[in-house]
C-alpha cells in the first residue's frame, strides 16, 4: 500500500492508528502529544499510559484510540537531537519501523505519522523527513499498509536545501503560464531559443492533430468504422504491461515502486479498458524508469499530454530528465509547490 504526505491535523485522521510522539514516562506533554492526549480524552489515555509504565527511546507501544477516529494510539519515543554524533538517525528509524510492525501484527491497515523528534527534541527537520521516508517506503516493499506522514502545513518540514533550488530554477525556466505565454516569450530573453522551440513543438502538435483528423475522414470514406477501429492502438493497461514485462519487473515490485496499492493495481490489470488518472499512469512511468518520450507514449495511450502549461507536468518532466525515479522524493517535491502527488 502506498505513502501520503497529508496536511491536516493528525488527532482528525480517519485511519486505524494514530502515532503519539511521546516522552519515555508516557506523561502528556506538549505539540503533538498534548494535542492526542486532549483529542482521545486526556484521563484516559493518561490512566492506560500509567499501565504500561515507560517506553524506550525508538521502541513503541500501544492503546485504545478512545475519543479519537482512530482505533489505536501507537506512543513511540523518539531521539533528541545532540548533533547526529548519539545514534539519532538509528533510533529514529526505529521509532518508525517498530511503530509500523506493531500495526503490521495487530492486522491494521492504515497509519498516520506525525514527523517525530522535529518538534521540542530538536531534530533538523530535512534530516527527519528522509529518514521517515526512507524506512516507511523500505518497510512498505515488503508489507501492506496505507502510510500517512501528517504534517500541519507544508512548512512544517523542509525540503532538501539543494534539490528545491534547482527545481525553483527549472519551473521559472520552463513553466509558461497560458494567459500571459506571449508576455513571457518577450521577457524571456535569455531563454529565447527554448520558447522557440516550445512554439514549434506546439505547431508540430496542432498540425498532426489536423493531419491526423484529416486522415481518419478519409478512411471512414473509404472503409467502415468497424475496420478503423479494429486498428486502434493498444490501450493503456496493455501497454503498462508490456511495459512491466520490457523492463524485467515483477507486478509486486512495480506497483509498490509506483506507490499504488495492491488493490488498485489488481483492478487495473483486470480491465482492458481501464481509464486511470493521470498521476496513476505517470506513478507507473516512475515505478519503470520510463524515459520522456516513453512517458509521453504511455500518458497517450490514456489520453493524456504533458504540459509547459501545467506546474505538476514541469516537475514531473525535470525528475525524468534528471533519471531520478524516487517517487518518494518526487511527492515531497510535489508536496511542497502545492501539487497533488504520485500513486496513493
Amino acid at each position: 500500500m502506498p505513502l501520503e504526505i497529508v496536511r491536516n491535523d493528525i488527532t482528525r485522521m480517519e485511519v486505524d492508528v494514530i502515532v503519539n510522539a511521546a516522552n519515555s514516562a508516557l506523561q502528556e506533554g506538549g505539540g503533538v502529544c498534548g494535542a492526542i492526549f486532549s483529542a482521545s480524552g486526556a484521563g484516559k489515555l493518561q490512566a492506560a499510559c500509567n499501565e504500561i509504565g515507560s517506553c524506550s527511546v525508538g521502541q513503541a507501544v500501544m492503546t485504545e484510540g478512545f475519543q479519537l477516529k482512530a482505533k489505536k494510539i501507537i506512543h513511540t519515543v523518539g531521539p533528541i537531537w545532540h548533533g547526529g554524533s548519539s545514534n539519532e538517525e538509528h533510533l529514529l528509524s526505529n521509532c518508525y519501523k517498530n511503530s509500523l510492525l506493531l500495526a503490521v501484527e495487530h492486522g491494521y491497515e492504515s497509519i498516520a505519522f506525525p514527523l517525530i523528534s522535529t518538534g521540542i527534541y530538536g531534530y533538523p527537520k530535512e534530516q527527519a523527513i528522509q529518514i521517515a521516508i526512507s524506512t516507511i517506503s523500505s518497510f512498505l516493499m515488503d508489507h501492506e499498509i496505507h502510510v500517512y506522514i501528517v504534517v500541519y502545513d507544508k512548512d512544517a518540514f523542509g525540503l532538501t536545501k539543494k534539490l528545491f533550488p534547482k527545481i525553483d530554477q527549472y519551473i521559472n525556466e520552463h513553466y509558461v503560464e497560458k494567459q500571459d505565454t506571449h508576455f513571457l516569450l518577450d521577457r524571456r530573453n535569455s531563454n529565447y531559443e527554448f520558447e522557440q522551440v516550445f512554439e514549434l513543438r506546439e505547431e508540430q502538435v496542432l498540425e498532426s492533430q489536423v493531419s491526423s483528423e484529416e486522415s481518419l475522414s478519409k478512411n471512414l470514406k473509404s472503409r467502415s468504422l468497424e475496420a478503423v477501429l479494429n486498428q486502434l492502438e493498444d490501450s493503456f493497461t496493455v501497454m503498462l504491461f508490456r511495459l512491466i514485462d520490457e523492463k524485467e519487473k515483477t507486478d509486486v515490485e512495480t506497483y509498490k515502486k509506483a506507490n499504488i496499492d495492491r488493490r488498485h493495481f489488481s483492478k487495473i490489470r483486470n480491465s482492458i479498458d481501464y481509464t486511470p488518472q493521470k498521476k496513476t499512469v505517470i506513478a507507473f512511468a516512475i515505478a519503470l524508469e520510463l524515459n520522456l518520450d516513453e512517458t509521453i507514449d504511455l500518458l497517450g495511450r490514456a489520453g493524456y499530454a504533458l504540459s509547459r502549461s501545467n506546474k505538476f507536468d514541469v516537475i514531473i518532466e525535470y525528475f525524468i530528465e534528471e533519471k531520478n525515479y524516487n517517487i518518494h522524493e518526487i511527492n515531497e517535491v510535489l508536496f511542497s509547490f502545492d501539487q497533488i502527488i504520485l500513486g496513493a
